[in-house]
């Protein structure tokens, strides 16, 4: 399993949300570069960058940070946050961005998805966001009807790098995950998963790998890292292969 550690962008500056909630912000730090550089230093292997000023309005507000933080690290970003169309992830990936994820596209124009995982086969990552089980879009603002395990199963036909999923509920609570809901996503598709939300402790690490041979392949941290609650070579250490040399992963799961 591997590590991303998040930087989320609010008007330049590194923030953290309580369970999506724009009135509910913590401040970071107002040099997101530096947090980059810093993380990369610790032993990051990749960076997961969230656009909320993005997410929230469709405008790229925070590219001069994207693109310095894509020119001062050396280890693969991928990006989220408004991404709608096939010119602004050309745009992203122009400044050196590995992936891009798209979210609210993949419920408001699900075409427009299929186009564009078939026009950037494996660099196309979709981020299902989770509320009480349904989908919310527009960076966390808007509720839709439908289920995320439905719209999980209809898009894993799609030749796209991952799937990122967050229940709502936990991000940026330190709370621990949602364990039944992770579960759930293995079960309904052979993409690689990547999970988001309430991860507070090293415990919290330590129980996610047992999904390991089930198709989790990494997980996203913010808060935890910010509030040193470990840090990232501790959390590594915990993921590493070495670990889990005892539980051999199923590479057919991939196939």
């Amino acid at each position: 399993m591997k590590l991303f550690p998040a930087i989320d962008l609010l008007k330049g500056k590194c923030v953290r949300l309580v369970k999506g909630n724009f009135n509910q912000k913590k401040e970071f730090g107002n040099d997101p570069v530096k947090q980059a550089k810093f993380w990369e230093k610790e032993g990051a292997e990749f960076i997961h960058i969230v656009d909320l000023d993005a997410a929230k309005t469709g405008l790229p507000l925070n590219d001069s940070s994207i693109r310095m933080i894509s020119e001062s690290i050396n280890i693969p970003i991928q990006i989220g946050g408004g991404i709608r169309s096939k010119e602004r992830i050309e745009q992203l990936f122009s400044y050196g961005i590995d992936k891009v994820i798209m979210g609210t596209s993949a419920i408001e124009n699900k075409k427009l998805v299929k186009e564009l995982a078939s026009t950037f086969p494996k660099k196309i990552i979709i981020g299902i966001d989770a509320n009480k089980g349904k989908v919310s879009t527009r960076g966390w603002l808007k509720d839709s009807d439908t289920y995320a395990i439905d719209l999980i199963k209809e898009l894993s036909n799609l030749e796209i790098s991952n799937f990122i999923i967050t229940d709502i509920n936990t991000d940026g609570t330190l709370g621990g995950t949602n364990e039944k809901f992770i579960s759930d996503v293995l079960q309904n598709t052979n993409i690689p998963v990547i999970a988001s939300g309430g991860i507070g402790s090293l415990s919290d690490l330590i129980s996610l790998t047992k999904f390991e041979n089930s198709g989790l392949y990494g997980v996203i941290v913010g808060k935890a890292l910010y509030e040193e609650k470990f840090t990232i070579k501790e959390a590594n250490n915990i993921l590493s292969s070495e670990r889990l040399m005892d539980f051999p992963i199923d590479n057919n799961h991939y196939a």
